[in-house]
């Protein structure tokens, strides 16, 4: 109510957009509560962008306020910042050329706001989320209250309101703003951490008590690395969402004995899928929830059958429970919505039984010698490999047509990764038409401000000077002969 009162003072009103660039805090939660209790939107900003990127979300955003945290406030200085006229700085000082500052003190009255000012319904737009592509420019999602309320029920299901949960992905990502949602829609309290950190992982879970929490992509290999301790099911953790779901995924709930599951969800929609207890199959996302339907479809959206890979489409039977489109975006939103239904842009399947499984990123598919392969699953693969951090698995033109499988790996600190062992290590585990041809093996892999891999800047260098070529050193890869 005092953060609500000092935006009201500072202009804010119903249907405004403001921007929050902070690194995930108290304060930051605060500015979102107290623009929602205005009825404003908050639109929190990524605080890795700076330049180009930065300067196409402010001005994209319309917003003629920004609350800054100190320490990012001079790359401001550096863009045209559009409509933006008054930034409040957060945790110090900043002097701006072109822009009005004020301080913290301004969001922190003593007195706040005793009632709603205005009527706030379901539809009306809380946050607006940037996504983060790896080639065009971000889409601002409109997120509406009722999409965030809708995942509350099916977090319900896992959450019970003697749960705290530990939130260290960002605010400005989905997975931050959606489970502090969802953890208040049931009862329970959150920790907000700035980010996810191996080494203090244990030690943040046993000193703040936490149950639950979502293990993302590389933070569950990460764990898995870490050296075994008799303290390993010595900790208050009991509950884990784990994705994707895979055997790493089996292992850090019997390591840690931890309740693990997975889902399915992505910044424009409502968590449309949920699995149950440790489901039986690797690459699942569970099965869509009540009051969602999901179909496969060919380029057409017409369905195709069990086992057939294609796009995932969802729609929903409430209104405003998934996102209402892209902010100043109407042609993606038309092309997102096409027929009614809302297009995810990721390769699924399904199975017999109901079960949905995630193949790839539609984009990101690899075609060699008539079979599509998941790029998705070759990197999962890869990263079994001990001394692999993180992996990109591309295409690259082969000179019979189609595709070669190309990895670009990058090693754990302190280790090497050798291209041979690698492939041997990889050769028993994978169909012979998903062994990778080339291996390149960099520091770091590059990536967008909200960690997505840049696969197009790997797929524009290609086959470089340092990349390893089995053909090169006479390794055949064959089809196994099966007798008839």
């Amino acid at each position: 109510q005092r953060a609500a009162r000092g935006f009201k003072d500072l202009g804010v009103e119903k249907g405004d957009h403001v921007l929050s660039w902070q690194p995930n805090n108290k304060e930051s939660v605060l500015n979102w509560f107290g623009l929602n209790y205005l009825g404003a939107v908050y639109v929190p900003v990524n605080t890795a962008y700076k330049g180009n990127l930065l300067q196409h979300v402010v001005q994209l955003s319309d917003a003629t306020l920004m609350v800054c945290h100190a320490d990012l406030a001079s790359r401001l200085d550096d863009i045209d910042c559009g409509q933006l006229s008054d930034v409040v700085i957060t945790h110090g000082e900043a002097k701006l050329t072109t822009l009005k500052t004020h301080p913290a003190s301004a969001l922190s009255l003593e007195k706040g706001l005793t009632s709603l000012p205005d009527v706030i319904e379901p539809w009306d737009t809380q946050y607006i989320i940037f996504t983060s592509g790896t080639t065009g420019p971000s889409k601002a999602v409109l997120s509406s209250y009722l999409q965030g309320y809708s995942m509350g029920p099916v977090a319900g299901t896992y959450i019970e309101a003697s749960d705290r949960i530990l939130i260290n992905l960002p605010m400005f990502h989905v997975g931050g703003t959606c489970y502090i949602n969802v953890i208040l829609f049931n009862g329970g309290s959150c920790f907000l951490d700035t980010h996810f950190k191996t080494d203090e992982f244990w030690q943040t879970v046993r000193e703040n008590e936490i149950t639950l929490t979502c293990l993302l992509a590389a933070m569950i290999p990460f764990l898995l690395k870490l050296p075994p301790s008799s303290q390993d099911k010595d900790h208050p953790l009991r509950k884990a969402v784990c994705i994707p779901w895979n055997e790493d995924t089996l292992e850090i709930g019997r390591r840690y004995n931890l309740e693990a599951r997975t889902l399915f969800n992505m910044t424009e929609i409502s968590t449309p899928m949920l699995s149950e207890l440790f489901p039986p199959e690797s690459g699942t996302c569970g099965k869509p929830r009540e009051g969602v339907e999901a179909r496969v479809v060919d380029e057409n959206d017409c369905e195709v059958g069990p086992g057939e890979i294609g796009e995932l489409i969802l729609r929903t039977d409430l209104p405003w429970a998934m996102n209402h489109g892209y902010y100043k975006n109407p042609e993606a939103t038309a092309q997102a919505w096409r027929n009614g239904w809302f297009h995810t842009g990721d390769g699924f399947r399904y199975d017999e039984n109901g079960y949905f499984y995630f193949v790839d990123r539609i984009k990101d598919a690899i075609r060699r010698r008539g079979e599509n392969i998941s790029s998705f699953e070759v990197e999962s693969e890869v990263t079994a490999f001990p001394a692999v951090r993180e992996v990109a698995a591309i295409p690259v033109p082969s000179e019979l047509g189609e595709d070669e499988v190309m990895i670009v790996v990058a090693p754990v600190p302190g280790k090497t990764v050798d291209p041979l062992e690698l492939f041997q290590f990889l050769e028993p585990r994978m169909a012979y038409f998903m062994l990778p041809r080339y291996i390149r093996v960099i520091d770091e892999l590059p990536k967008t401000p909200t960690q997505k891999v840049q696969k197009n800047l790997l797929k524009d260098d290609g086959v470089t000077s340092d990349t390893w070529d089995r053909e090169a050193v006479g390794i055949k890869v064959k089809r196994q002969k099966i007798g008839t």
